[in-house]
């Protein structure tokens, strides 16, 4: 087959012509070797994915959003990432937000030639009103993705930053944004199925971006989610230990400090730690713009401790 022009995610490697013929534990070494290129392919990239972060970070902080943009594979890892933000960091449902060419029908089914409708693009992104305080990642295996590109391009008249995530190098994709992230993972073992090494590589750095940014922003305590949504049983008993971890308080005293503040694992920090009652810990918190650490040095500072 003829690979002239196709970017490197769509290109086929004759060697892996005989993969049907393949024994069963073979064809998954084959995979298996293939995916462990894919972690060095994104770390190549990190000093541009912190450019991102901290770009993206500083918008947010002002009340900015963090938008996906993508189709098929792609548009769908923007929805999944999104959608985790809220029960795992506690943001609004409206600050990490995914569009998918296709709309919602296709998170479950292929919509076709959605990835071709430049036109849904505009209006996909026109619908969220973006400002300049919004960060824009279009997200394309190849670059090329018309719906994708178009979105972008649409973004950047509004101001908002954009970010152009591809799986190849010199893309129109990157072209079009103002921040470019170019994670080459090469000819899929299956030729063209971006689902495989190209899709790994975007989990992994939307799972980078998101995740980084809300360290930015404050939303964990060290490594510890203290901004965690408790909406299940797992997820209550998890607040109620990273309560006692920071401060080393009983299993009791930390159910009535979650108790007192509606299961706010930070609020209920402060009430332990500084000795304060619920009101004064959110008071706290909303002076020192979210962050229980430096919370904490207000409550120290304010009780002569600092």
């Amino acid at each position: 087959m003829e690979n002239a022009d196709l970017p490197a995610t769509e290109t086929v490697r004759p060697e892996w012509a005989g993969l049907d013929r393949l024994g069963t534990l073979e064809l998954l070494r084959l995979l298996n070797a293939e995916d462990r290129t894919v972690a060095v392919a994104v770390a190549a990239e990190l000093p541009r994915i912190a450019a991102v972060v901290d770009a993206a970070a500083g918008r947010m902080a002002r009340g900015g959003r963090l938008v996906y943009a993508g189709a098929g594979t792609a548009g769908r890892l923007g929805m999944l990432d999104a959608s985790e933000c809220p029960p795992t960091f506690n943001t609004d449902p409206g600050r990490v937000v995914g569009v998918i060419a296709g709309g919602p029908p296709a998170l479950v089914r292929a919509v076709e030639g959605a990835e071709d409708d430049t036109e849904r693009a505009v209006a996909d992104l026109a619908a969220l009103a973006l400002t300049a305080e919004d960060t824009v990642v279009g997200v394309s295996a190849s670059g090329r993705t018309p719906y994708t590109v178009a979105a972008v391009r649409y973004a950047r008249t509004t101001g908002a930053l954009t970010v152009g995530l591809a799986g190849t190098t010199g893309s129109p994709l990157v072209a079009a944004a103002e921040l470019g992230i170019e994670v080459e993972t090469g000819p899929e073992v299956v030729a063209g199925s971006t689902r495989l090494k190209a899709g790994t590589a975007q989990k992994l750095v939307l799972n980078l971006l998101s995740t980084a940014v809300m360290v930015r922003l404050g939303k964990t305590y060290g490594n510890l989610m203290v901004d965690v949504r408790a909406g299940n049983a797992k997820l209550r008993d998890r607040a109620r230990r990273i309560v006692t971890g920071i401060t080393g308080a009983d299993e009791e005293t930390a159910r009535r400090a979650l108790a007192a503040t509606g299961g706010e694992v930070k609020d209920a920090v402060l009430v332990v730690l500084a000795g304060v009652d619920a009101p004064a810990a959110a008071r706290l918190l909303a002076a020192a713009d979210g962050r229980l650490r430096e919370a904490l040095e207000l409550s120290w500072e304010g009780s002569g401790r600092g």
